[in-house]
Order: structure tokens, then sequence, then C-alpha cells
């Protein structure tokens, strides 16, 4: 198959957030929306994909030299770079979505002044418009943007990572029938109640990194917190956003909540990026810490390139987020089923497409976790066109995310 982008448009909404989404790098308290529109044509027919995502520079760019505004603004700036020059991001020509979103990552994330510092906060800018690129091609088609890999063709810029030389037979080998109902997450900042936990039982814990006492006494309280809710088997996971200087600080909180509550430590199930985003500077050896738990990698996954540093490191598993990119991700998960590692699906906040995109992707993988869909909890307005008719995908009912239509064209942007 073909497809050839014909033009494309941005637009921005400011997202308020209910209440503050606390990360080791400071609050998010407003966010920036880029809804995304792409015409494109496949294999003779046309038709326009949709898009969006969070400009979340907090996550994605935590320069603290620069302010929210101006960080805001280059992101706001870049985007609408991208949507007037996408076909030749693309490449110029047409070629097959995952190869359009292949080229447009590096072309994008991957200029000559792009640095560890800048390269996230690219990524997302561009992750829209490659997700808007397989909703229209599928649109076009009448099918799953998942069923594009039945045949197998050359991806020269992702061939590279597989043995056998072909990522569209890995990613057609890790793809799976789709589910409708998955594992929904509830964040629990550092001084959040734990009081009421409401229709979950999966509990995403923001931790500082830098006390492990502490680290751990909040731990504990989580867990029992929840089973003091009735909750049988709470599913804990533990993400510090870089906040633990080293492994070895990992490793010492891991053994301190052992030994002061087992069945706490027992339900922890995996930790997101604990040290450092830039994996090559600051080098850790992973393999004594993913003995005792699975350490995810997630704002340190950038570059396909990469993938040889953490598997020789010892990462455990790789934490997906659409906002890198619809083509990335699907190569990184074939990529880390093909050398044994685990993967969890992760968010960004993903309102309304995005949301939509997030859920359906996490369907088709063998994801430990389920799916993380934290705009119902920090940003319930950007949801509410797609209400009450995906109801039940956005408000949690028995502890899952369900969406019934996982077979809808392209990336589920007509639901």
């Amino acid at each position: 198959m073909k497809t050839e982008v014909l033009e494309a448009s941005v637009e921005f909404i400011n997202r308020p957030f209910i209440k503050p989404l606390k990360l080791s790098s400071g609050p998010i308290t407003e966010i920036t929306e880029a809804r995304v529109s792409v015409r494109a044509r496949t294999d003779g027919k046309e038709a326009t994909g949709r898009g969006s995502i969070f400009l979340s520079d907090l996550w994605a760019w935590p320069d603290p030299n620069l302010t929210h505004v101006v960080r805001d603004a280059a992101m706001r700036e870049l985007s609408q770079t991208i949507a007037k020059n996408l076909r030749a991001l693309c490449g110029d020509q047409a070629a097959h979505p995952l190869e359009l979103g292949l080229r447009l990552h590096e072309a994008v994330a991957h200029q000559s002044d792009s640095n560890v510092a800048t390269i996230l906060a690219r990524a997302v800018c561009a992750s829209p418009f490659d997700a808007a690129i397989h909703d229209a091609a599928g649109i076009a088609l009448g099918h799953s943007a998942f069923d594009f890999y039945e045949r197998t063709e050359q991806m020269p810029i992702a061939d590279q990572y597989f043995k056998s030389g072909r990522a569209m037979e890995a990613i057609r080998k890790t793809l799976q029938p789709p589910k409708k109902a998955l594992d929904a997450w509830l964040i629990v900042g550092g001084d959040d109640s734990l009081d009421h936990f409401g229709e979950f039982r999966c509990f995403k814990l923001k931790i500082a990194g830098r006390d492990n006492p502490a680290d751990v006494a909040r731990t504990i309280a989580v867990y029992r917190a929840a089973r003091a809710a009735k909750i049988d088997r709470p599913r804990i996971s533990v993400d510090s956003n870089e906040g633990n200087p080293t492994a070895d600080s990992v490793v010492d909180y891991l053994h301190r909540l052992r030994e002061a509550d087992r069945e706490a430590f027992v339900a922890v199930e995996y930790l997101e990026q604990p040290t450092s985003r830039d994996i090559i500077k600051h080098r850790n050896d992973w393999h004594e810490a993913s003995a005792l738990k699975p350490i995810m990698l997630d704002e340190g996954l950038t570059s396909l390139e990469l993938l040889s540093t953490v598997k020789r490191d010892g990462w455990g598993g790789l934490c997906l987020k659409t906002c890198k990119g619809h083509s990335f991700t699907l190569v990184a998960a074939a990529w880390a089923r093909e050398n044994g590692l685990i993967i969890s699906m992760q968010d960004l906040t993903n309102p309304g497409f995005s949301a939509i995109h997030s859920f359906l992707v996490a369907s088709r993988l063998n994801v430990i976790n389920g799916v993380e869909l934290n705009s119902p909890q920090f940003t319930p307005e950007a949801n509410r066109e797609w209400l009450p008719r995906l109801s039940s995908l956005f408000d949690v009912r028995n502890g899952v995310h369900r969406l019934e239509n996982v077979n809808v064209p392209g990336l589920g942007s007509t639901l």
C-alpha cells in the first residue's frame, strides 16, 4: 500500500487541569491540546484523518531555564511548521504509512540541532500527524490501521533492527486480536488523599525518588489503603519521573520495601524511568534492580538507535507512549517482543482522539498493565464531545476502560 500526504493543519486548545499533575520537575496546571487533520491519498482513495496530543512541555522538555509559556509557544510553532511541511518531512513521496511516520519522526525529532533536552518535545509535536496519516489511510481503505501489516514491504528505517531484516513481519507477529476491556490506572500523587479510589484497582504512584524511607512509607500506605478499601489484589506501578540519582538507589528502595512490607513489595509490578532520560550520558547497570522488579525505560526511549543500549544495560522493558509516534511505538513493541523485553502502555494525559488511539494500540499489544488514560482524572472537559457515547472508555467501571468498537477504520477518529 502507498499513502501520499496531500495537506495538513493544526489547531490549539488550552486545557486547564482540574487539579495539578505533580511531576518531579514541577506541577502541570494547564496544557495545550494540539488537534491535527491530515488529508491523504491511499491506493487512489482520499480521506482525512485526525489526531491529537497534549503539548506537555514540563514532561517532554523540563528545562528549568525556560518558562512554560516559552516552551509551549515553541512547541506550538513547531507543530505549525510540521503542518506546513508535512509532505516534505515524510519524504515528499508516497510510501507505507509506517515508513511515512518513521521518516517524520527522524526528520523532526532528530534534526541536526536536536539534543536530549528537546528531542522528546519534538517527537510529541510530530506524533499526532503520524496518527492522522494512519487514520486517513485506514478510513480511505475501510480498514483498521492495524491491518496494514498483512504483507511484508521494505521499511528502510526500521528493517535493520530485526534479525529477519523485516520490520513489518515483526510487527505482524506482535499485533494480537484486539481486547475490548483493559485495566485502568489511577495516578496517586505524593500528597493525594487515600480515602477514596472509586472504581480503580490499579495505581500509578508518583514518588520523589530522593528519600527512600519516605518513598517506602508512601508505597506501603497506598497498598494498605487499597486493601482497606476491599481491593483484593491492588496493582501498583512506581514512577519517580527521573527523580532517583542512581540505579543503586532504586535497588535500595526495593530492598527497603521488601523488608518493611512484603505484600506491598509484591504488589509493585514495575518502575518507570527512575533516573535521567539521557541513558548514554548517565549510564546505569540495571541488571540487579531488574532482577527484583522490571525497570522500564520511558522518557529515555527516543530513538531506535538506543535499543541496543537498552538491552545491554539491563532495562527490564519499555514504556510505550503514542506521543512518541504511532510508527515508532509499533517498531519498539516489535523489537521488545523479539528481544524478550516486556512492554507497558503509558499515557500523556491523552484526551479525545489520542485517548482512543492509545486504547486501540494497547488493545493490540501484549502489554503488562492495561492502559493509562489520565485525562478523565485531570482534564475531563477535553473528553466531553465523546460523551455519553464513549462513556465506557472515559469513565472507569469495574476497574477497566472499555471500547466495544475496536475494529474501527483507521485509528478511531470516526467514533
